[in-house]
């Protein structure tokens, strides 16, 4: 059926890998009219994962889209992905993913069977989160894309946002790091089974579980950590709520390889890009090896939720989440030193903590 053909030599960059960097996002959108309405309890004014709007007092609708190019060759392996990663949003905004729609571009010589593989997989990882698809839209291209648009529902009171965290909040990741890395690595016949094997089964997993785990605790900020890498990510964090937090790179799970690969200078163009934006956040006179920079600003697909907790219950949380086998490692990322300041602010700790 796939007659030899190589999906991801179809695009230029894979996966999350192909977002438009940070810098040029936000000079972009800050051009944009303001929009207003007391309803809108969440809108894109602090990069969150989806708007929200409320619709009644019980009732919040989460409304999220995502697509990209293939970050792997089979097709219903990327249907799969995509899927995974547009419901990811939902869920990191603390809802339940309803409706799906889905999102395509597809190149009119290639056969439909391959089209109709990506788009199996996607519906596979739809009805896994319990939600409904419905349709979607299409149109040709030269280079396949494949996202949906989801629709969600959230308590208007139970909403995580990407800011909030306070000192002494633990920070918690429900998956590995180094997808872009360990992607690249495989578009290079450089990778092993072993790390191909583990980073498709990170990428296919929906963070649903986490999320369920994570509502019987106390969650103060929650984001996914996709395109933008682990840094780009917590330093939208530590903006949004003026926190200084520490990230201790050596605690952190990584995916096989990722970090062999990384000596070896396998890193997706868009690392580079989120290494530039981060930099005013990271705290001056701090010399850190090169390929934990690499690791730490790599590009995402489908990655795991990142966490602020209280640290009372961090431990409690860490210990849940391994027993609900939720299909990938959970890490303690660092802590938040300092909130309301002027300036968010990141340190990188080399030594290793005490979870």
């Amino acid at each position: 059926m796939n007659d030899g053909i190589h999906l991801t030599q179809f695009a230029k960059h894979g996966g999350c890998a192909a977002k438009i960097g940070p810098d040029t996002l936000s000079g972009v959108l800050e051009r944009l009219p303001k929009f207003t309405d007391p309803s809108l309890l969440v809108g894109f004014e602090t990069s969150d994962d989806a708007a929200v709007y409320q619709i009644s007092d019980d009732v919040a609708v989460i409304q999220t889209l995502d697509f990209f190019t293939p970050v792997v060759d089979d097709p219903y392996t990327f249907g799969q992905v995509a899927a995974a990663n547009a419901l990811s949003d939902v869920y990191a905004m603390g809802g339940e993913p309803k409706i799906a729609l889905n999102i395509v571009e597809f190149p009119g010589e290639l056969s439909p069977d391959i089209l109709g593989e990506i788009l199996r997989g996607g519906a596979d990882k739809v009805h896994e989160a319990g939600a409904v698809l419905v349709g979607g839209h299409s149109i040709q291209d030269d280079v396949p894309k494949y996202g949906l648009s989801v629709t969600g529902f959230v308590h208007p009171d139970k909403i995580y946002k990407n800011y909030g965290c306070q000192a002494g909040d633990v920070l918690i990741l429900t998956k590995q790091l180094g997808s872009g890395i360990v992607n690249t690595a495989v578009k290079a016949q450089m990778a092993s089974p072993e790390a191909e094997r583990e980073v498709i089964r990170v990428m296919t997993t929906l963070n649903k579980k986490a999320k369920e785990t994570a509502q019987k605790y106390t969650v103060h900020a929650c984001t996914d950590v996709t395109g933008f890498g682990l840094l780009g990510h917590c330093s939208e964090m530590a903006s949004a709520s003026g926190a200084r937090i520490v990230i201790r790179p050596k605690n952190i799970a990584y995916i096989q390889g990722a970090k062999e690969y990384a000596r070896m200078g396998l890193i997706p163009g868009g690392a580079y890009r989120n290494r530039d934006h981060v930099e005013p956040f990271l705290e001056a006179g701090q010399v850190i090896d090169e390929m934990w920079l690499d690791l730490l600003c790599d590009p995402q697909t489908s990655g795991g939720l990142l966490m602020a907790v209280p640290e009372s219950e961090a431990d409690s949380m860490l210990r849940e989440l391994a027993r609900a086998e939720i299909g990938t490692e959970v890490s303690f990322v660092g802590e938040v030193l300092e909130s309301g300041c002027e300036k968010g602010r990141m340190v990188l700790e080399m030594g290793e903590g005490d979870r």
